[in-house]
């Protein structure tokens, strides 16, 4: 490391690290980390120090699934509340999902559209991923070179018209063809059929409409993913899984090389079925938070490694969306800014750690997208942090998040973990809850990953 060059030196008694969570001093040159050097290394000269004491230094969080809804449904989101939201919470880099915008995310066109709109407006850095509907799978390959990270479909009715879901047929000659030029399809995975099925109620009791959303539902469509994932030698993502009884299936078909990883949700991990109250349709989404020992059994998947990692799937309407009718109202769970903490307070009470936090929330998700310079603090890669005090608690009060529509599911909740500030690129673009102007740059796969 050659010292005069050096320009930023962060230090902290606890840096998480790829070889586990340490003292030391970061070196930042140009937005990229040099090297992780002991904690009582010297400052080259001219350098100069952020000491962040004991408070903990993690990789910035990459968080790859995203319902930005901009253009088109900007009220209820946006690029510009999004990602100063996922600043505040110690995001650094996102994936927008293809549809709720105006156009979806279906030809190389709407993709120029949806570009041109975020780049004046993103904090954080931003990509974004297509989508895979009945009619465009001449538009798949074209889309994958033009930068898309991978491709979205879904199995049941995705809620807007604009993005119809694909059948088997349908879905078999759209993972062939991203199979053909090594792309990954990521699957909202429920049987339309066992929905279908399901008894159909409605009204503000939680009960019924989790009756309407049944683990088999989760459960049979993913076993035909891995049916055809092994057929075709494709790559194939679960997203948002819900349902603990997959995970056996998920299990055995890794065990067996098939190309297959798996996400799930905060709000999956931290919210339970027993305490949803009737009408809080805050609560809702699809697949359905589910019951307290379903919850143990997705903790178990994700230490013994058959889940990789933990994404918000944050996805916002207008409060008028959000009727007490768990049938008519909007699916969504708004977390963007909440996610780390909290995880994190549920994740130290069952005796994970930190180290833990940032392989689910950065690493995995890094290595999932190919993005190559975020995921990690270790030479080479992108200067992006989030430093937490993961010891100070806060109470989460809907008035203070950054996201468009201030409604949550997780309102009045005390967490642990306060993010103190955000770095992007060597850059703080967030501190105490006070926002920079935008200098998020927008992303694309990079064709080696």
């Amino acid at each position: 490391m050659s010292g005069p060059d050096v320009k930023l030196l962060l230090r902290s008694t606890r840096v998480v690290t790829p070889e586990g969570t340490r003292p030391a001093s970061v070196a930042v040159t140009g937005g990229t980390i040099d090297a992780v050097l002991p904690y009582d290394s010297e400052a080259p000269a001219g350098a100069r120090v952020e000491d962040f004491g004991d408070d903990v230094v993690l990789p910035g969080l990459v968080d790859t699934h995203v319902h930005v809804n901009d253009p088109g449904r900007t009220e209820w989101e946006g690029f510009w509340t999004a990602t100063r939201a996922a600043a505040a919470g110690g995001i650094t880099t996102l994936l927008d999902m293809p549809l709720n915008s105006l156009p979806p995310t279906t030809t190389v066109e709407n993709l120029r559209v949806k570009q041109g709109v975020a780049e004046p407006k993103v904090h954080v850095d931003t990509g974004f991923w297509g989508g895979a509907i009945p009619a465009n799978v001449k538009d798949l390959r074209p889309l994958y070179e033009a930068g898309v990270f991978g491709f979205k479909c879904f199995l049941s009715p995705s809620g807007v018209e604009e993005f119809p879901e694909l059948d088997q047929e349908q879905l078999a000659r759209s993972m062939a063809e991203i199979a053909g030029f090594g792309g990954l399809l990521i699957v909202h995975a429920e049987d339309p059929h066992h929905l279908a099925s399901a008894p159909q109620q409605g009204g503000p009791a939680y009960a019924n409409f989790l009756a309407s959303r049944p683990r088999d539902a989760e459960n049979t469509a993913i076993e035909g993913l891995i049916a055809h994932a092994r057929r075709l030698n494709a790559r194939v993502h679960v997203l948002h899984l819900s349902s603990s009884d997959a995970l056996p299936l998920i299990a055995a078909a890794r065990r067996e090389g098939v190309r297959l990883t798996v996400e799930t949700c905060p709000h999956f991990l931290t919210l339970t079925a027993e305490e949803v109250p009737d009408g809080a349709t805050e609560f809702k989404c699809c697949p359905p938070i589910r019951e307290a020992a379903n919850q143990d059994a997705l903790w178990q998947g994700l230490a013994d490694g058959t889940i990789d990692c933990i994404v918000s799937d944050h996805s916002p309407c207008t409060t008028d969306l959000k009727t007490p009718d768990f049938a008519s109202a909007w699916g969504g769970i708004s977390s963007l800014q909440l996610g780390l903490p909290a995880i994190w307070t549920e994740a130290r009470r069952r005796g994970h750690t930190l180290d833990d936090v940032a392989r689910w929330m950065s690493a995995a998700p890094a290595e999932l997208a190919g993005l190559r310079r975020k995921g990690a603090i270790e030479a080479g890669r992108d200067a992006d942090f989030a430093v937490l005090a993961p010891d100070a608690t806060f109470t989460v009060d809907p008035a203070e998040l950054f996201h468009r529509n201030q409604v949550t599911a997780y309102a009045g909740r005390t967490l642990h973990g306060v993010v103190r500030s955000t770095w992007l690129r060597g850059v703080r673009i967030a501190a105490d809850g006070v926002l920079c102007e935008p200098t998020g740059r927008l992303q694309t796969r990079d064709p080696q990953a």
